[in-house]
C-alpha cells in the first residue's frame, strides 16, 4: 500500500465528491475504481473488509468508507480531509442544482431533464452494483447468499440487523478452517474469539 501526498489526496477525494452521483453504490464503486484499481492505494481485500464494516455502522457508508480510506492513508487528518472532500462538493453541486429546481422545475424543458436523469440514475446504479457483486461474490454460496438476503429484505421485509446475523452464521458455520491467521493490509494476527467480539459490537451498536 503506497502512501499519496496530501495534495494528490486532495484531488483524488474531490473528484469522487464530485462525480459521485446516483447513491451509496455508485459513490461505492466510485471510490473502488479510484482507490483501489486505478491508485492501488488499497488492496482489493481490505477495501472489501472496510465495507463490510461500514454496512454494519449507522448512518452513511459511503461517507464513512471514504473517512475511513482517508484515515488508513494518512491517519486521522486523512480521514477528516477525505470525509470533508466527500461530501462539500456533492453538497455546493445539490444545493445548486435545489436552487435551480425551486425557479425553474415548472418549465416543460427542466422537467423534461429531470426526466431523463431518472433514467440515467437507474443506470448507473445498476451498473455499480453489477460491477461490485463481481468484486466482493466468490463462487456459487456467495450468490446465493445475496440472492436469499435481497429476497428476505425485499419480499419479506425481514430487519437488517437479522439479515447481518445470518450471514455472519453462515460464514462462521461455512468457514473452511484455512483463515486461522488473516492477512489484512500486509499486517498478520489471529482473530479475537468470535463471542466476545460479536457482544463489544452488538452493545457498541446498541448504546446510540
Amino acid at each position: 500500500m503506497s502512501v499519496p501526498e496530501w495534495g494528490l489526496l486532495a484531488r483524488v477525494f474531490g473528484r469522487i465528491g464530485v462525480l459521485s452521483f446516483g447513491g451509496p453504490a455508485a459513490q461505492i464503486a466510485l471510490m473502488h475504481k479510484e482507490l483501489v484499481e486505478r491508485h492501488r492505494w488499497l488492496s482489493e481485500d481490505g477495501f472489501l473488509r472496510a465495507l463490510s464494516l461500514c454496512m454494519l455502522l449507522p448512518g452513511p457508508e459511503a461517507m464513512q468508507l471514504a473517512t475511513y480510506a482517508g484515515w488508513r492513508l494518512r491517519g486521522t487528518l486523512g480521514g477528516l480531509l477525505a470525509g470533508l472532500l466527500f461530501v462539500l462538493p456533492g453538497a455546493a453541486v445539490i444545493l445548486a442544482l435545489a436552487f435551480g429546481y425551486a425557479y425553474f422545475g415548472q418549465l416543460p424543458l427542466v422537467q423534461a431533464a429531470f426526466m431523463g436523469i431518472k433514467a440515467a440514475v437507474i443506470v448507473v446504479v445498476f451498473q455499480a452494483l453489477r460491477n461490485l457483486g463481481r468484486k466482493a461474490l466468490h463462487g456459487r454460496a456467495g450468490w446465493v447468499l445475496a440472492a436469499l438476503a435481497f429476497v428476505a429484505l425485499f419480499v419479506f421485509g425481514l430487519p437488517f440487523p437479522l439479515i447481518i446475523l445470518g450471514a455472519g452464521l453462515w460464514g462462521a458455520f461455512g468457514a473452511t478452517g484455512h483463515g486461522s491467521v488473516v492477512e489484512v493490509e500486509g499486517l498478520h494476527h489471529r482473530p479475537a474469539r468470535p463471542f466476545g467480539v460479536i457482544g463489544l459490537w452488538v452493545a457498541l451498536w446498541a448504546s446510540p
